[in-house]
């Protein structure tokens, strides 16, 4: 058994200059440590008061032996092999560990290689064969030594969050949390320890909320008592007055325990809101407070960083952002719950927005890395950034007010950025303040976040004749001009031309040429730096956004020729930004102003762009919507110049890629799509486009599994047959075998297939090629029928389904007795084909994405309610859902009934998507509709006068917001962008749905009087009520 003296030698020697000295050293601990003994030995050097710290920071070694099965820390774990004496042996050591005098140690007790030594001794062992262990901590947690306490809570935080069971956390914590106030309540502890209490505390109530669903009861007891006890003594620490450990102090270590006071009053209000609910003021009032009084330290340490933050004391840096941020969180969590409306209005209002025009302010910090990294600087702009800073937080925040409040948010916006400019004017023309730029910055950066709600705001009250509760149009032409000329100041310049920007749709035209003539000068210019070059292109990009073509067109063909040069010296996010505004300007007037030269530039430079790049999934995405905008140029000859350029690379790229490169001729093939959508519609894809892509394509798809390939091969087959089918169709491979053939072949390869991504756009092939081939498709289809059929029965995904059933409806719909006729033979496994669709598509019907499909699959219907076959009319279909009382939590019950009845409560529902229920006329009004429900109770709403729920203007509002009255979705501009042109222009997508549908009920109700009364029969009340109305409408 090795000593601690012996083990101490050994692991001094480790860290020998000379490596013979190392080596030996290393190989001897490799030795000692398959001695179960050594981990006592290693814990007892840990607590060797007369040891050199350096030796007792070991944990990590006897973390390893203990530990057991853990590859990460050591590749041969003893701990599983350790006798229970010597185990017990180092728990004890590792507990004495967290009540030694040196802080160090006690960290060291809990902390090893990433890791809890201690929790990890809870997690292993404990309650088995460590019973104590909890019982210990709160004995230590209890002392009167600061020491142990500190040591304790340090072992609580991971306690408390990763090991206690959902039966032990109540009892837990009835006797913890009283001893964690008292040491919160005391300053015989330091701050962080008592940090550590209010962290613990958090973790608890997170806990309760987790199980607040199995003991209701208990956790409303606990949650009654404890709660307002630690609000109460949250709102009197926060009531101490913050400067006192700001100002002078040595650390600022008392700023931790406000910090876990609001990150633990977010978690309060999310988990248990009414608790907080009569604590709002004052809470919110010292949010305000805090605010307001951090922000002088704010300017010293990180706007001028006069000076070097203070460390607290355990040499951790406290930064005034760690309190500052959740203190914002906290403001807008609580302004998105709607909760305390008399406070954020008049003065917190205008004082909240004030103190937060100056916290977003950028830092020294902030300015030195955006200066340095273009990619950070527009990676914090984005408005889905992932980064976290004061800046984001409180853009968040000002986001939240002005939802909650946008006409006085907005007024006070005005009158907060009106004193910005002013007080920044004064400051600049009184020569002694080289930051005055700051402020203006930030101030128009706050405002321009919130651009949309601003101008949303400005049109309702001009549309009311009311005054505009901010004056954009005095600050774009009297403020950012001057702005504009200031190159010293980058970031403000550049705050400038995207403040314009984010507020174009106000400018008159001659404004907005100055402003994009000014933005594109810095583009081309070669002095002016990054961040102002970087502004300059997202002002251009949000110009050219819903912007005017006739101002925004004679720029265009300037500003692709110079982003087209950035496309090379990009990467990342500034990358993605010169992308996104290429492709928003190349949609400008159908890029008509596209010359030959500018077209040809910019494919190769995208292609290259590729290469560079090519298993990003983003920048594929850019670069295949730009590919197809320069293929979509109404410009003479760009498509022929475009594919010219860019198919043959492409196609080498989908023929020469290796098998484990899966991502290159995926890219590829969706690059060829991009140049097919492209296409114009009079002319097709161009002589020999499919002839040059086909050969490496097919080759591709036989040959690959991967179901990203496959998808886009498939969606890129779509686009060949609706485009110009004659090419594929008349296309032979060397191997003799055609175009439609191949494609066959695939369809039949991917049905089989038990992987269902790859096929997810097989319908759409199919039905374009039933449209499109005519009979050509004929000699095959019972085959490919019979397939579909079977790839039904195996189908999980919902989209996968769709893809298979909707081809079904296509032919039903057009040749209703051929298509039966060869599905009613069919047989798979025992069950027929009509009971595999039926039953398939009476599950799925409803849940089908996209216009077209369910459109034609809700017709197809109509068809087979009129067909005569008993194997259809007689089939049995799952019907509604059983609800029971008694089985509420038992598995799903479903009625059966038959597929005609189940066909009409499908078309039933179609009318009601439609805008059409039944509480709501023909015309869109609403009737009075008098019934029973199905309980025999005569009140549907509590409330006289509701309809489901709302009263009459507001479900008219819900009715005009979800589709125009009478017609609802059946209008162009609700057609599902999913649904390709093709489809959009068919007449099927054009018809008056709504008008059909209503007509063919009547016709088959008059025509079929007693069949119909017996499916109508099957109905509920709701779906018989709309069938009621149709009859007599």
């Amino acid at each position: 058994m090795a000593s601690p003296a012996e083990i101490a030698h050994i692991l001094t020697a480790t860290l020998s200059p000379d490596t013979n000295t190392r080596v030996a050293a290393e190989l001897k601990l490799a030795e000692i440590f398959v001695q179960p003994s050594t981990g006592h030995s290693l814990s007892q050097l840990v607590l060797a008061q007369d040891a050199e710290i350096s030796l007792r920071q070991i944990s990590r070694f006897h973390s390893s032996l203990y530990r057991p099965g853990d590859p990460h820390i050591s590749p041969n774990p003893l701990g599983k092999h350790h006798p229970s004496k010597v185990k017990s042996q180092i728990r004890d050591n590792l507990f004495r560990g967290l009540s030694d005098p040196n802080r160090k140690i006690r960290s060291l007790s809990r902390i090893a290689a990433q890791a809890h030594a201690l929790s990890s001794v809870a997690n292993a062992d404990w309650p088995d064969e460590y019973p104590e262990l909890l019982q210990n901590l709160i004995t230590l947690v209890s002392s009167s030594s600061p020491s142990s306490v500190h040591g304790a809570m340090q072992v609580f935080t991971e306690f408390i969050k990763s090991d206690l069971t959902e039966d032990q956390i109540l009892p837990v914590l009835r006797e913890l949390l009283p001893v964690l106030l008292s040491i919160l309540g005391s300053n015989e502890h330091a701050a962080p320890t008592r940090a550590r209490t209010i962290s613990v505390f958090r973790q608890c109530v997170t806990a309760l909320y987790m199980v607040k669903d199995q003991y209701p009861d208990a956790v409303n007891e606990a949650t009654t008592g404890i709660l307002p006890v630690w609000l109460e003594a949250f709102k009197t620490l926060l009531n101490i007055d913050v400067q006192q450990e700001l100002n002078g102090a040595e650390t600022w270590d008392g700023l931790l325990v406000r910090t876990q006071i609001f990150k633990t009053l977010d978690v309060i209000r999310v988990s248990f809101p009414a608790s907080l609910t009569a604590y709002l003021p004052d809470l919110l009032a010292s949010s305000l407070h805090h605010l307001q009084a951090v922000y002088p330290a704010f300017t010293h340490y990180y706007l001028s960083a006069s000076e070097s933050v203070p460390r607290s004391s355990e040499d951790e840096v406290v930064e005034l952002p760690q309190l500052i941020c959740p203190i914002l969180d906290f403001l807008s969590s609580v302004s998105r719950s709607g909760k305390a409306r008399t406070w954020f209005i008049g003065a917190n209002l205008s004082a909240l927005i004030a103190a937060l025009f100056n916290l977003v302010q950028m830092t020294d910090e902030d300015e030195e890395t955006w200066a340095n990294n273009p990619n950070a600087f527009i990676a914090q702009e984005d408005d889905e950034t992932q980064q976290y800073s004061v800046r984001v937080a409180g853009f968040d925040l000002l986001s939240a007010l002005i939802d909650r409040g946008q006409l006085e948010v907005t007024k006070n916006f005005q009158s907060a950025l009106q004193h910005t400019i002013n007080a920044s004017q004064q400051a600049r023309e009184g020569g002694n303040n080289s930051e005055w730029w700051r402020p203006l910055e930030a101030a128009l950066a706050a405002v321009g976040s919130q651009a949309p709600t601003i101008l949303d705001c400005i049109e309702d009250q001009e549309a009311g004749g009311q005054d505009k509760p901010i004056d954009i149009d005095y600050f774009l032409l009297n403020v950012i001009p001057s702005i504009l000329t200031l190159p010293e100041h980058p970031f403000l310049q550049g705050r400038g031309f995207v403040f314009a920007s984010q507020f174009s749709k106000l400018l008159q035209a001659q404004s907005a040429n100055q402003y994009l003539e000014a933005a594109v000068q810095v583009i081309e210019s070669t002095e002016a730096g990054a961040p102002v070059k970087i502004s300059a292109v997202k002002a251009v990009q949000n110009f050219y956004e819903g912007g005017d073509e006739d101002v925004l067109a004679p720029f265009a063909p300037r500003i692709a020729h110079d982003l087209g040069p950035l496309l090379g010296m990009t990467s990342e996010d500034t990358l993605t930004l010169v992308l996104e505004t290429l492709s928003v300007v190349l949609g400008v007037n159908f890029g008509q102003w596209l010359t030959s030269e500018l077209a040809s530039a910019l494919a190769v430079a995208c292609l290259e762009v590729w290469h560079k790049n090519n298993k990003d999934p983003i920048f594929i995405s850019l670069l295949a919507d730009i590919l197809k905008e320069l293929a979509s140029s109404s410009s003479a000859g760009i498509y022929e110049t475009v594919v010219k350029q860019a198919l043959p690379i492409l196609v080498e790229a989908i023929g020469s890629a290796k098998a484990n490169e899966s991502w290159i001729p995926s890219a590829a093939i969706e690059f060829a799509q991009s140049l097919a959508a492209g296409a114009p519609a009079e002319k097709g894809l161009g002589d020999g486009f499919f002839a040059v892509l086909a050969p490496s394509l097919f080759q591709c798809l036989d040959q690959t599994e991967d179901r990203d390939v496959l998808q886009n091969g498939i969606m890129c087959l779509t686009l060949v047959v609706r485009k110009e089918c004659n090419q594929l169709v008349s296309w032979t491979g060397a191997d003799g075998r055609g175009g439609l053939d191949r494609v066959l072949g695939l369809v039949a390869k991917l049905l089989q297939s038990q992987e269902e991504a790859g096929g997810l756009a097989i319908g759409d092939l199919i039905i374009h090629l039933f449209r499109r081939t005519g009979e050509a498709v004929l000699p095959v289809l019972p085959q490919l029928l019979e397939a579909m059929l079977k790839a039904m029965t195996t189908a999980k995904t919902a989209s996968y389904t769709q893809s298979l059933v909707i081809p079904f409806a296509f032919l039903i719909n057009n040749q209703r007795d051929t298509v039966l006729d060869l599905i009613e033979p069919i047989n798979v496994n025992g069950r027929s084909g009509f009971s595999i669709l039926l039953n398939t598509w009476c599950e799925n019907a409803e849940t089908f994405q996209g216009y077209w499909p369910s459109r034609i699959s809700t017709l197809a219907l109509t068809q087979l309610l009129l067909s005569e076959r008993p194997s259809i009319r007689n089939l049995i279909v799952k019907g509604d859902m059983i609800l029971k009382a008694e089985t509420k939590n038992a598995p799903h019950e479903f009625s059966s009934i038959p597929f005609p009845a189940k066909a009409l409560k499908i078309i039933v529902h179609d009318i009601q998507s439609g805008g059409d229920a039944a509480t709501i006329s023909a015309q869109g009004g609403f009737k009075s509709v008098e019934t029973l429900s199905e309980d025999g109770d005569e009140d549907w709403d509590e409330e006289e006068g509701l309809v489901q729920g709302f009263k009459p203007d507001e479900f008219a509002f819900l009715s005009e917001m979800l589709g125009p009255k009478g017609v609802a979705f059946d209008n162009d501009d609700y057609l599902d962008d999913n649904d390709d042109e093709d489809l959009k222009n068919d007449s099927i997508s054009q018809m008056d749905m709504q008008s059909h549908l209503r007509t063919f009920i009547r016709d088959y109700a008059a025509q079929h009087g007693d069949r119909f009364n017996s499916i109508a029969g099957e109905l509920n009340v709701e779906e018989s009520l709309v069938v009621h109305q149709v009859l007599n409408s």
